[in-house]
């Protein structure tokens, strides 16, 4: 049967007019900032912005009683002798998730090699977008030397997740986004070998085994409801034995070893590596 071409036209016009009030409801998304104020600080008080409006608009910020838009890591918290098990609700309907990306993994949590990885990598191409996996505010949207282009958002239950590698960001710090919602395209840039998508699960700053949320392969989420307790920490308990120490400039391996007691030998055989080994500054070696 054929559609009359004054049909097709209307068609083709409905479709480009919902794309485009897509894009503008995107190019449009409120940011709890909008109107110049700086978040509330203990230190630094702002009469523009109280505490108020603090735990109005930044999400379980009576949990963290801060919001840092400059560092990735600030908090300080030690979940492996959590007392408690805290309920987090992930999703209340159907809509409340959207997979960040489906896809296959490339790099699991848990040892890589000589160190630990605290996220899963996804393998995907550069420009293919990267989803909020939930509703949230954009905490962190900057460029990184080890996970490049990244985005945190933080989420109503306390969950923050992480985005990195990201060829190019979508969002901007203090963006209220959807589940769902573009937040960066995949890419290669920071400390990566390889266009994918590097993901975290953090709560209190404490990474969470995101394959205990998501099966990446399907883009299912693996329950509506997280039972958080010091069970989802223990594996820290063997991580944060090893020590480790941090390159700096005019660093040897032999001067390494002399400061820890130990042998270049030994530093080579933690860290896979050779005596002849290239140092190089703000990347960390395990000493014990």
């Amino acid at each position: 049967m054929r559609i009359p071409l004054s049909i097709a036209i209307l068609f083709c016009f409905i479709g480009e007019s919902r794309a485009q009030n897509k894009l503008a409801n995107q190019e449009t998304r409120f940011n709890i900032f909008s109107d110049g104020k700086l978040p509330y600080s203990a230190e630094k008080p702002v009469e523009s912005w109280n505490i108020n409006d603090s735990l109005a608009l930044i999400p379980a910020y009576d949990l963290y009683c801060e919001w840092n838009t400059e560092r990735i890591h600030p908090y300080k918290e030690d979940l492996r002798n959590m007392k408690d098990t805290v309920p987090l609700v992930l999703v209340y309907d159907s809509c409340d998730f959207v997979p960040p990306y489906v896809g296959r993994k490339s790099s699991d949590f848990g040892y890589r090699r000589y160190r630990y990885h605290y996220g899963v990598d996804v393998k995907l191409y550069r420009g293919e977008q990267v989803k909020a996996a939930f509703e949230g505010v954009v905490r962190i949207a900057q460029y990184d030397g080890d996970y490049g282009r990244v985005v945190v958002l933080r989420h109503e239950n306390g969950l923050e997740t992480l985005y990195a590698h990201l060829s190019k960001l979508k969002v901007k710090e203090g963006d209220k986004v959807e589940a769902g919602d573009l937040v960066g395209l995949g890419g290669n840039t920071g400390r990566s070998t390889g266009s994918h998508l590097h993901f975290e699960i953090r709560y209190k700053g404490e990474p969470i085994n995101p394959n205990t949320i998501i099966e990446w392969e399907t883009g299912y989420l693996c329950q509506d409801t997280l039972m958080l307790n010091k069970e989802h920490f223990q594996y820290l308990i063997e991580v944060r034995k090893r020590k480790y120490h941090k390159i700096r400039s005019g660093d040897t391996l032999s001067g390494i070893a002399r400061r820890y007691g130990t042998s270049v030998r030994n530093l080579c055989r933690l860290n896979g590596i050779r005596s002849t080994t290239t140092l190089r500054i703000g990347r960390t070696l395990r000493y014990n």
